[in-house]
């Protein structure tokens, strides 16, 4: 059995400015010795992280157990405990994935380019880490393997803030992290965990941490990611909401229409791949009764335009706010639309740029919905909840990310890197 780390509980107990000014240094040193290993030593200290955590299900577990009884405690809604909640699948799924990450290429010294001047200098664009992550986050303990694997895998340093609602379950992961990186020999300073659930450290993280940190990534609801947004002092991969839309087209199949829009919206309300609006053409109104009786027969709440009101005995009256709304919840907002262009021109006014779908049998109708959304990630006849860096084959994701700078969608081990050009000559010097 691979051998855990004393836990240690520190809680609010420590110097939250000096604490943090020290987790950065660390981190730095780390980065630095991760920037050079081996894809052998960072594939074999994930393999033994996800052996640690098979071994460890009883302990994690009970971690978990902790938090999940102080949430109830707190009343925490349905959506934000399945978040939190882990169990023996769930834990099977979160080793598989740092297995997944294991076998991906390394992406680090990578050539991206290659090429000749006329003058004879020879350049190479190469693949490089970032640096140091910082990265925030609520209530999902499974971000700890899932940051902490990816980060490693592209060579960065990563410190790791969980919320105070996944604090034991974050560090019991965290603890097998960390039994993976001593069985390779990499520095334990590479994946770190802030040791206290003081709100401060997230402020001491969004300075950058003296130069430290080179970027954050926050995981979360609205309120933090506004927060990291507003008050980072150096770059942030981020999205604000999962505003996600379905499309249903005039052209499209009924019963793979009410698959995928149940799916989308019922598979897991509190992800933010879950849709939160539907829209269907006003061509097939006949549409509308079917589709949303699959969802409200399932336990989901419609709220509904004055068109789609008309046509259901069970819809409450959508109004502006909900077509701005990320529910989380089993609610859906539902509109008639003028086809194709009154989806689209609905969904850029609303969008997050999250993800958004069509349901169509007409490749040309699904083409124009591809080229006129902006979106990070568009799906033609697929369920939203595929918004995943997963089930992109990506292993994991430390995020999505919406914003059009360096990263965009899910954020995994080659989003997780930049690159440096490297010119090599043979004596030659400039007119």
């Amino acid at each position: 059995m691979v051998e855990l780390a004393a836990h240690q509980t520190y809680g609010n107990e420590v110097n939250v400015a000096e604490t943090m000014q020290e987790m950065g240094k660390v981190a730095q040193q780390a980065a630095r010795i991760l920037a050079t290993a081996t894809s052998e030593q960072k594939d074999k200290a994930l393999l033994q992280a996800a052996k640690a955590i098979r071994e460890h299900e009883e302990v994690i577990l009970k971690a978990n157990l902790k938090d999940l009884e102080a949430g109830q405690e707190k009343k925490l809604s349905a959506s934000f405990i399945d978040r939190l909640e882990l169990n023996t699948q769930r834990l099977k799924n979160i080793a598989k994935g740092l297995e997944d990450i294991a076998k991906l290429d390394d992406p680090v010294g990578t050539f991206l380019a290659e090429w000749e001047r006329p003058n004879g200098l020879q350049i190479k664009r190469i693949r490089t880490p970032l640096g140091v992550i910082g990265v925030i986050f609520e209530s999902r303990p499974n971000v700890t393997a899932d940051a902490g694997a990816l980060c490693l895998k592209a060579g960065n340093a990563v410190i790791l803030r969980s919320g105070s609602d996944s604090y034991h379950s974050s560090r019991a992961i965290h603890d097998c992290l960390i039994a993976g990186l001593k069985t390779a020999g990499l520095p334990e300073g590479a994946i770190q965990i802030v040791p206290t659930t003081d709100r401060a450290a997230v402020g001491e993280m969004l300075t950058g941490l003296s130069g430290a940190i080179d970027v954050i990534v926050p995981r979360g609801g609205k309120s933090l990611v506004e927060r990291v947004q507003n008050e980072a002092r150096v770059p942030v991969f981020a999205h604000l909401e999962g505003i996600c839309h379905i499309y249903v087209d005039g052209e499209a199949d009924l019963q793979k229409a009410i698959d995928i829009v149940v799916n989308s919206k019922l598979r897991r309300t509190g992800i933010c791949g879950a849709a939160e609006t539907l829209l269907i053409d006003k061509a097939r109104e006949d549409f509308v009764e079917p589709i949303c009786k699959a969802l409200a027969d399932k336990g989901c709440e419609i709220r509904a335009d004055e068109r789609v009101s008309r046509l259901l005995s069970f819809a409450s009256r959508a109004d502006e706010e909900d077509w701005k709304t990320e529910y989380l919840e089993a609610i859906l907002s539902v509109a008639l639309v003028d086809g194709i262009s009154g989806a689209i021109d609905h969904i850029n006014r609303y969008s997050s740029n999250h993800t958004d779908a069509i349901i169509s049998e007409n490749e040309v109708t699904a083409q124009q919905f591809f080229n006129e959304v902006d979106s990070a990630i568009l799906l033609h006849n697929a369920s939203t909840q595929f918004a995943d860096g997963g089930e992109f084959g990506m292993g994991a994701e430390i995020g999505i990310a919406t914003g059009k700078m360096h990263a965009r969608g899910p954020v995994g081990v080659e989003q997780l890197t930049s690159f440096k050009y490297c010119v090599s000559g043979n004596g030659q010097t400039r007119a």
